[in-house]
């Protein structure tokens, strides 16, 4: 049986990995000239500068996918471990200064110890509560709810002790109000709601449920790859490719061809730009979803959520190389808290505008990987959020705007020397990711509102089409690093099935 995927991102390359060994022929058709889709980078005089994703959590995804091919993580990956995942800066009336700051340590013993010294005996104590609710909520939902592909609705109830579980830990609670409940410092409470934003809600509106995305920021912890974060599609790529997978680049597949078969179409064949006609029994598309219905799939109409649904908010990325090494004691990734929290997502999330004082990500990648720039240099990597293009914004006129804020931003914090020092330069609006094929403007997908999420999220099957996956942050089970490694786990646990009874 031939089996085609489309799109050499990160879900492209999970499936082609898990199904590289199926004993069917694999074939990958990606668009560009290199994999890693939205993990991707750009790079010259010496600069290797990544423009998506900078955080890797849950490494055991890769090294699942990897050994899917029969071969090992550290035989094409080297991972670094980030300690501290992050440096918090918080700002007060006179803006950011050192007495605010806290490190945020995978390691529960450093974690307590920085809490207690910084914040509270109290609140230090209740971090090793909190610890322990992460790790059970965690256990309760990965398995069931996560890394699990849904026929109906009522797999939502099976198994019944897992739902229940998770009633009794409280995960369809605020989220903000559970933190609350363990946290008295203000600070704490930021560090252990923000990463809801990763799922495209407000901490003070999303469920408890996405603590999941708190534990595996802050307890399983955050590494690097050396090379930068597009190595951990080079080394999927790679395994895959050893064990037989075939990868085609600068092949954009321009049609999906199907033939009526009764109930349900039946896919026959792509059409590759370059190739012409591939005959295929079965395809894995990975192409942001919206996108695969309006281009793809002619005469085959798009589900509801795709069109109406709620988008997360965008970002504004501002990739720096530049000529000078950072003050002594920089970490690789530091989250700069704006005083404004709740106007903040009321501005992002209900009125369509920019945060009036963002709370902003900065990466600097070259304090763990030096390599990764020229002798003397450094790579800054800056991410403001901001709505997507439902919002109320003109980015022909405000780019620029943000564009100079950021470089203010990272001087005023001594981590760029001046203009001057600026080697290499490119900034991305959601005008950019619109370009890019991301529905809405945004890199981060449909949202994760509770009727996203599980099964509620668009399915990875068509029933209208019965040859047909989907993997991707627009279907299951939904956006960041490790959910479209997992969607892609799960489309090829699809085409097993679905090979398996032919």
């Amino acid at each position: 049986m031939k089996i085609a995927v489309i799109g050499a991102g990160l879900s492209g390359l999970s499936a082609a990995c898990h199904l590289s060994r199926s004993g069917h022929e694999v074939s990958v058709y990606e668009a560009s000239e290199h994999c890693g889709g939205r993990a991707g980078y750009f790079g010259d005089g010496g600069f290797h500068i990544d423009n998506g994703p900078t955080v890797l959590t849950m490494t055991e995804l890769v090294a699942n996918a990897i050994a899917a091919t029969g071969s090992t993580l550290d035989q094409h990956l080297e991972l670094i471990r980030i300690e501290p995942g992050y440096r918090a800066f918080f700002a007060g009336p006179g803006g950011f200064d050192d007495d605010g700051v806290l490190s945020i340590y995978s390691s529960t013993q450093r974690m307590y110890e920085e809490i207690r010294a910084n914040c509270s005996q109290r609140d230090a104590d209740a971090y090793l509560r909190f610890v322990k609710y992460l790790t059970e909520l965690y256990h309760a939902e990965f398995a069931s709810f996560i890394d699990r592909n849904f026929s109906s609705l009522v797999d939502l109830a099976r198994p019944v002790s897992a739902g229940l579980r998770l009633l009794r830990l409280g995960a369809f609670r605020r989220l903000d109000a559970v933190v609350k409940s363990y946290f008295d410092d203000p600070r704490l409470r930021k560090i252990f709601s923000f990463q809801a934003l990763y799922a495209g809600l407000s901490p003070l509106d999303a469920l408890a449920v996405y603590a999941i995305i708190t534990y595996m920021d802050s307890v399983e912890g955050v590494w690097f790859p050396k090379g930068g974060m597009h190595q951990v599609a080079v080394a999927m790529e790679e395994a895959s490719r050893l064990a037989g997978v075939h990868y085609h680049y600068g092949a954009r597949v321009t049609q999906v061809v199907r033939r009526a078969d009764g109930v349900r179409d039946q896919v026959e064949a792509l059409i590759v730009d370059g190739i012409g006609r591939v005959d295929c029994d079965v395809v894995i598309a990975t192409a942001e979803l919206p996108l695969v219905y309006d281009e793809l799939l002619d005469g085959l109409t798009t589900p509801p959520k795709l069109v109406t649904g709620e988008y997360s908010p965008s970002a504004c990325l501002l990739l720096l190389g530049v000529n000078h090494v950072m003050p002594a004691g920089t970490t690789h990734h530091n989250i700069f808290f704006g005083q404004g929290w709740e106007s903040s997502f009321q501005a992002l999330l209900r009125d369509g505008e920019r945060m009036p004082d963002p709370s902003i990500l900065v990466s600097v990648p070259t304090v763990t990987d030096p390599s990764l720039a020229p002798s003397g240099s450094s790579i800054l990597y800056a991410l403001e959020p901001v709505p997507n293009l439902s919002g109320q914004i003109e980015w022909s006129e405000t780019r620029q705007v943000v564009r100079d804020e950021l470089v203010q931003r990272l001087t005023s914090w001594s981590l760029l020397q001046s203009t001057d020092s600026i080697v290499q330069e490119k900034m991305y609006d959601p005008t950019d990711w619109l370009e890019g094929g991301m529905a809405m403007g945004t890199p981060f997908g449909l949202s994760h509102r509770f009727f996203q999420s599980g099964p509620f999220r668009p399915s990875n099957v068509d029933k209208r089409v019965e040859n047909l996956v989907f993997a991707g942050s627009c279907t299951v089970p939904g956006v960041g690093v490790p959910m479209v490694i997992i969607s892609g786990k799960l489309a090829a646990d699809r085409v097993k099935v679905l090979l398996g009874s032919q």
